[in-house]
Parts: structure tokens; C-alpha cells; sequence
């Protein structure tokens, strides 16, 4: 998506899921995420308003006691899973990376028990995407990519999550751009109008400094979406890119 400067300063998206799930009492939640599919796991838990979740924040003892619960139950699957998403989006929701050691232990705990679980795979995917991206650290996406691959291998069509793949090879640093385009480019064969996947799809051209392909997505953008709060931007990166100006 971005070197640290240029991703910064226009793009809105992200954490592919930037989500949140508001956890309270025993952790009830309500999933604010726009990108990423409902968690069937945790449908039974209670809705929140998604302007109360954005504004719901928990105690360190309440988060404490409820994975303290979890310890004290280690061969409990779904305890382990249940509570692992909810922190996860919590952390996301909250953008505090505090919180993602835990949540990636018990989700990791539960992929002990079982590997073959694909929400388990997707949540480690992307509480180590969320890891990477928060400290601005490599491991965490190449981490999130491991568990993207297993969860891939079951449903291979999943475009969101080749999309955050894509987003894995785009965000780490150096970006390996070759590597994004090609996870890009398998989402936008499944579905031609996928935002996102074309969004970066721009912006990675962007860094390749391929200005004639660049533009095709960008039109390709505008006729998805003419109200994407990322084209001023992006057409005026393009602009420059297209005019000889160095893109800053």
C-alpha cells in the first residue's frame, strides 16, 4: 500500500481489515470491520452499536480476568478461539498492539488443537498483519502471510484474503512490489471491481514508477467507485508520474 510517507498521507483504508469487535462483560461484540467477512464463531454474542463500539473501551482487569479464563482451560477450542478473535478485534478497533500478544497466544493455542480450523487461520493472519503493521516490523507479515497460505488452500477464491496478502508484500520494508501486484492481480481476476485490490493495484504501480499502467487502474477506480476518497491523490501521483516530475 505504502513506503512509510506516500501511504501515509493518502490512504484511508487499512488495516484490511482495520476493524474492530466491541468486547464487554463476557465479552459481547459487534463487528464494525467493512472489509473483512462476520465471524460465524461469535455471531451469538451480542450486538453493539457500532458508534458505541468505537467509543467502548475496557479495563485492563476486565481483558485481564477474561483471558486468566482462558488460561485456566488451555483444551478448551472454542474458549480459545472465541476469546482470541474478540481480543484481536479489539486491538484493531483500538489500534493497541498491547493487546495482540494475547490474543495471538490464544489463537495460536487453538490452532494447536485444531490447525484445520480456517477462522483460526484467518484471525492469526490477520493479528499478525495487524502486529507487522502497528510496530512497523517485517515478521508480523510474513507471519500473517504463513496463516493467509493455509486459510488460501481451503478456499483458494477468498479474494479478501489474497487482497491482504497483496497488502503483507505492499506495507513490509522494503516493499517487495512484484510479489503485491501478483496477489493483486489474482483478486482483480476473480472480480474485476474489487476497490481495494485495485486502489493498490494503483498505488503499487505508483512505486514501480509504471505511469501507463498506473493510469489504466486509475480509470479502472474511478468508474468502481468516482467517490473513492483516495483519487485526488492518487491522480495527482499519477499526474507526476506521467509528467517525468519525481513522486515524492
Amino acid at each position: 500500500m505504502k513506503s512509510k510517507s506516500i501511504w501515509i498521507s493518502f490512504i484511508t483504508v487499512v488495516l484490511s481489515f482495520v476493524c474492530g469487535f466491541l468486547i464487554a462483560n463476557a465479552l459481547n461484540r459487534k463487528e464494525i470491520n467493512q472489509f473483512k467477512s462476520e465471524n460465524e464463531s461469535l455471531r451469538s454474542l451480542q450486538a453493539e452499536n457500532t458508534k458505541d463500539s468505537a467509543n467502548a473501551t475496557l479495563s485492563d482487569e476486565e481483558l485481564q480476568n477474561k483471558i486468566s479464563e482462558a488460561d485456566q482451560i488451555p483444551d478448551n477450542f472454542q474458549f480459545q478461539k472465541n476469546l482470541g478473535l474478540a481480543l484481536y478485534r479489539y486491538a484493531s478497533m483500538k489500534q493497541d498492539s498491547k493487546i495482540l500478544p494475547d490474543a495471538l497466544r490464544l489463537l495460536n493455542r487453538a490452532n494447536s488443537i485444531n490447525p484445520k480450523d480456517r477462522e483460526v487461520q484467518i484471525g492469526l493472519g490477520n493479528a499478525y498483519f495487524d502486529t507487522g503493521y502497528l510496530n512497523k516490523e517485517n515478521a508480523g507479515f510474513e507471519s500473517a502471510r504463513e496463516f493467509y497460505r493455509k486459510a488460501l488452500v481451503q478456499n483458494p477464491l477468498d479474494i479478501e484474503i489474497k487482497t491482504d496478502m497483496g497488502l503483507t508484500y505492499f506495507l513490509q520494508d522494503p516493499p517487495d512490489l512484484p510479489a503485491a501486484i501478483e496477489q493483486f492481480e489474482a483478486t482483480l481476476k476473480i472480480d474485476p471491481k474489487h476497490e481495494k485490490a485495485i486502489e493498490f493495484m494503483v498505488q503499487s504501480l505508483i512505486k514501480k514508477n509504471d505511469g501507463a499502467k498506473a493510469e489504466q487502474y486509475l480509470a479502472q477506480l474511478r468508474k468502481v467507485n468516482p467517490e473513492n476518497r483516495s483519487l485526488p491523490e492518487l491522480t495527482s501521483l499519477v499526474a507526476q508520474l506521467n509528467s517525468n516530475t519525481p513522486v515524492k
